[in-house]
Parts: C-alpha cells; sequence; structure tokens
C-alpha cells in the first residue's frame, strides 16, 4: 500500500487512476523540494497512490452519446443553485468585473440559475468553462452530500487503497470532504496527517452541515465539526481566490488544531497542481512522512 494516499475533486470522470497518480506524484515531489526536503526523502512513485471515483459519475455509454449529458439550466435543484449563488457571491468578492448578486437574481428560477452562469463565465475564476461544465461539477457535489448510495460508493474507493503504510491523505476540492470522512469513519488507520486543499468542508448548509458524522453543538449555539479520525495533524491550504474553497479558515467550524495557510496559485486558483507545488503542502505531506504510526 501507499504512504500517500490522494482523493481528487469533480470534473475527473474521464480520467483515471494511473493517470492522476502521475500528474499528482510529479506536483507533490516538487511541492516537497520547495518545502526543503533532500533528493532522498522525496517519496517514489509506487508510494503516492490516487484513489479513482470519477466513474461513479460518469453516465453509462450508449450508441452515439459522446461525452457528458447536455445539462441545462432547467436540471438544476435547489441545492444546485445555493450552491451556485454562493460561489457567485465568492467570486464577486474576489474579482470586481463580476456583478454582485442581488435579490432577484438570486431567486430559486431556472432564469436566476442561467443569470448566475452568465456571471460566473465573465469571472476570472470561470473563464472559459461551458455552462454544462459547471452544472455537471454542481451535480457531482450534490449527489455526494445527498444520494445515499454514491457517498458510500466514493468513501469504498478510499477505504480500499489505505494500507498500514498509509501515513498521509491528500485531498483536493470535493476531494477533501471524501477523504475527511473516509478518516472519520475510521479511526482506526495509521494515517497520521490530512492535507486538505481548496476545501469546501467550511461551507455552512450545502457542505458543513451534512457532513458525517454531524457536527457537534456546543455552548451559546455554535458547533463544531469532529476531527478527522486518528491523525496527528490537519494541514488546509487554500488559495485566496479559491472561490470553492470560500471559508478559508476552517478552525473556528473544526478547532484551532488546524493550520490553515494561504497561498498564491496564479490565474489557476483552484488546479490541484499550484496547490500540490506549494512549499506550504510539501512541508504538511514530509511532517506526516516523516510521523511514525505510534507517535
Amino acid at each position: 500500500m501507499a504512504r500517500i494516499v490522494c482523493v481528487h475533486g469533480v470534473g475527473q470522470q474521464v480520467r483515471g487512476e494511473d493517470s492522476l497518480a502521475g500528474e499528482w506524484a510529479l506536483a507533490l515531489r516538487d511541492g516537497m523540494r520547495r518545502a526543503g526536503c533532500a533528493e532522498a526523502e522525496l517519496p517514489g512513485a509506487g508510494e503516492i497512490r490516487c484513489m479513482f471515483y470519477g466513474d461513479v459519475f460518469r453516465p453509462a455509454g450508449r450508441r452515439l452519446a459522446v461525452g457528458d449529458p447536455w445539462l441545462t439550466a432547467a436540471d438544476a435543484t435547489e441545492f444546485d443553485h445555493e450552491l451556485l449563488a454562493a460561489w457567485w457571491r465568492g467570486a464577486a468578492e474576489s474579482d470586481p468585473r463580476v456583478v454582485r448578486p442581488g435579490a432577484r437574481t438570486l431567486a430559486r428560477t431556472p432564469g436566476g440559475v442561467q443569470a448566475a452562469l452568465r456571471a460566473l463565465s465573465g469571472s476570472a475564476f470561470f473563464a472559459g468553462l461551458a455552462d454544462r461544465v459547471m452544472l455537471s461539477d454542481l451535480q457531482q457535489v450534490r449527489r455526494y452530500m445527498t444520494d445515499p448510495q454514491v457517498r458510500p460508493a466514493v468513501l469504498d474507493r478510499v477505504a480500499a487503497g489505505v494500507g498500514g503504510d498509509t501515513r498521509v491523505v491528500v485531498g483536493h476540492s470535493l476531494g477533501s470532504v471524501v477523504a475527511y470522512e473516509a478518516l472519520c469513519a475510521h479511526p482506526e488507520w495509521p494515517v497520521r496527517a490530512l492535507v486538505t486543499l481548496g476545501s469546501p468542508l467550511g461551507i455552512r448548509n450545502l457542505i458543513f452541515d451534512r457532513l458525517v458524522p454531524a457536527p457537534a453543538l456546543e455552548g451559546a449555539g455554535g458547533v463544531r465539526g469532529g476531527w478527522p479520525g486518528g491523525v496527528r495533524s490537519w494541514v488546509n491550504v487554500a488559495d485566496a481566490g479559491d472561490v470553492v474553497a470560500m471559508v478559508k479558515d476552517l478552525r473556528p467550524l473544526f478547532g484551532g488544531e488546524v493550520a490553515c495557510y494561504l497561498v498564491r496559485n496564479g490565474s489557476h486558483a483552484h488546479d490541484v497542481r499550484p496547490y500540490l507545488t506549494a512549499a506550504e503542502t510539501g512541508a504538511a505531506v514530509a511532517a506526516g512522512l516523516a510521523t511514525g504510526p505510534g507517535e
């Protein structure tokens, strides 16, 4: 089994284990170099494994069908619209070119969804993404968070890759939610470090409030998410302009033990590669690998 298990995010349904693992391993090794690791300390290709679940969201083929189904604004559910509206607000806060959403344009109607899609398509973050791609990504998040068959199927994929040698789990985007929930479900795992990149874990109502296990009530009406299993450290890395990682600081929701870092990924704020090559990510992974199973 691999010492490092990686969990990808949405939009990977036409990829696979090997293609993702090669990309992640190269970038992660670069990040560890940026953190000051010597060549001898870098993990080999066989020590990094990417657990693939994208095919869970890939529709079965049929004659003359090509690629993803053509989704339209009319296909958006209330969950999709609320997440789309959250992305819109986040994009407007970080990008002055994006018009701020108004009460009318956020009405739960296909027209409101289309208005949000138009606004986001003009943002630096979502530039170049077709409406159907954004809707497909929304659909994948919704299905994981709400479909009782999808969630366990995805979590089983991660569980199959964690073994006695695994010390670090790295999750990107929706994969950070998957990684968190998998670790919560398996406190017996020998994993000692969780690294979350571009994570939406802090989005209330749609993500945080739907986590399994459910966040616990605290005094004065507050809530607190559980600690992810038996890990000794949790490092969360977010780009300042990453709309998906709307809540950059997870400490108010998960506790002060979460180490949170802001990075700059350039024009690709949510792309996993600049997250992996960041020195902060490399240092977190290196620290996890240096931690023994009983430490």
